[in-house]
């Protein structure tokens, strides 16, 4: 029996694959197999990290919220600071909070003491 080549959309396909490939190295740039396995891997590595990344920008913002407030004792924890806020019905996100601790301190301390003057007024204990 004769061997029959394939036609161009095979090939058009493999290029395809070989396009997404041009940066890696080794064998996952020239082999198709390990282009197709290592294509796989960086679009389940990518899918998974975008996850993480919000994850991990939540976490850092969070951090330096919490130490901005404690720097000045303005609150003892920065889950009492959180609580203030909603019960005030100041609906700052974390990110602009994080934002705000970093390029404008005076901005932060304002809006905490205004919490606190509110809750005292509140609560006469």
């Amino acid at each position: 029996m004769t061997r029959t080549t394939r036609g161009y959309i095979a090939r058009r396909r493999r290029t395809k694959m070989r396009l997404f490939a041009l940066n890696f190295r080794g064998a996952h740039l020239k082999h198709t197999r390990a282009i197709i396995q290592q294509k796989i891997r960086a679009l389940f590595s990518a899918h998974r990290d975008r996850d993480r990344q919000k994850r991990n920008f939540r976490r850092l913002w969070i951090i330096r919220i919490n130490a901005a407030i404690r720097e000045r004792g303005v609150c003892n924890s920065y889950s009492r600071f959180i609580h203030d806020l909603y019960k005030r019905q100041l609906l700052f996100n974390r990110k602009i909070l994080a934002q705000i601790s970093i390029s404008n301190r005076n901005c932060l301390y304002m809006i905490s003491n205004d919490i606190i003057k509110t809750s005292i007024g509140a609560n006469p204990l």
